[in-house]
């Protein structure tokens, strides 16, 4: 018992896909293709908007932080769930795994918090186009990407301590695809009460919060959308307005999903498959929707 408590302080076992055992090559391949797409998708775009001066502007300028944070957020996992896809050994030690959790939820909150403020930029822009210059200068667009940056690192800070100030007792075996916030409550033999109704209520704070916000902007800008005479203009601003709602219903459904929910309803056994969806298809999905779609990178790649 001692020996096994010792292997639960210094590592966990991560599960993943050790039930798919004949999928272990195809899923690797599939992963590969996933990062190296989202690593070249991301990169792509921070180095067309830095390139081109036409595109120095708050909406280029947030989609650059979007696209760096996707980047690290994307290496933070999918690198290791390769990793063990491949290997025999599929642990992670203790420090490796605090160190995940806290880069990851890192991301996780500055990533929610950009994309209100995306929004915003969206709303001011089409609903108050004649003050656009004024009211999203560069110290309003800067502070409102540092916010983001800074509430997704004291979000991270507090659920990491309060999380790892946890006993964790002999089984060391996460049935997950990687360190993050619910498997490690469940595995926990402590009290993990404090740590649910923090994380419950970051799920509201940083999900349902800019999710709200978000929605609100929207139904302002679809209302002005519908006012404009110019078919053009019509199309131009859905497009713009469409690319952003795909990504933020995929990725506040998701994790307002994940987080936003009592520990005692979690099925690690199906919600892992969510976790997914958030930490390996949303940051591939950026680079495609606001590239290709966007006439702007169009042209700045002509």
């Amino acid at each position: 018992m001692e020996r096994e408590n010792q292997t639960a302080l210094f590592e966990f076992i991560i599960l993943g896909f050790s039930n798919l055992n004949e999928l272990q090559f195809l899923l690797f391949t599939i992963f590969l293709v996933t990062y190296i797409y989202t690593l070249g998708g991301n990169i792509f775009l921070i180095l067309v908007t830095m390139i081109d001066t036409h595109l120095h502007i708050p909406m280029y300028f947030f989609l650059e932080n979007l696209a760096f944070i996707d980047i690290c957020y994307s290496t933070t996992n999918v690198p290791q769930m390769m990793v063990h896809l491949l290997s025999e050994k599929k642990s992670i030690s203790y420090g490796c795994c605090i160190a995940q959790l806290f880069a990851f939820i890192f991301f996780v909150g500055s990533e929610s918090l950009l994309l209100a403020a995306m929004a915003y930029d969206r709303y001011v822009a089409i609903c108050k186009p004649l003050r656009y210059s004024v009211i999203m200068d560069k110290a309003m667009y800067s502070q409102l990407a540092a916010l983001s940056w800074a509430g997704g690192f004291l979000n991270s800070v507090v659920h990491t301590v309060l999380t790892f100030r946890l006993p964790f007792c002999g089984n060391n075996q996460i049935n997950y695809f990687f360190c993050d916030i619910p498997p490690l409550l469940i595995l926990s033999c402590g009290d993990t009460s404090i740590n649910e109704l923090v994380l419950f209520s970051a799920g509201v704070f940083f999900g349902w919060t800019p999710f709200l916000c978000i929605t609100v902007s929207y139904l302002y800008i679809i209302s002005t959308i519908l006012r404009i005479s110019s078919s053009e203009g019509r199309q131009k601003a859905f497009s713009t307005c469409a690319s952003h709602l795909v990504i933020v219903l995929l990725y506040y459904g998701s994790g307002i999903f994940t987080y936003a929910r009592p520990i005692s309803a979690y099925s690690l056994e199906k919600d892992r498959l969510i976790s997914v969806l958030y930490s390996v298809v949303t940051p591939m999905l950026n680079p495609i929707i606001y590239s290709l779609r966007n006439k702007d990178i169009k042209d700045a790649m002509k």
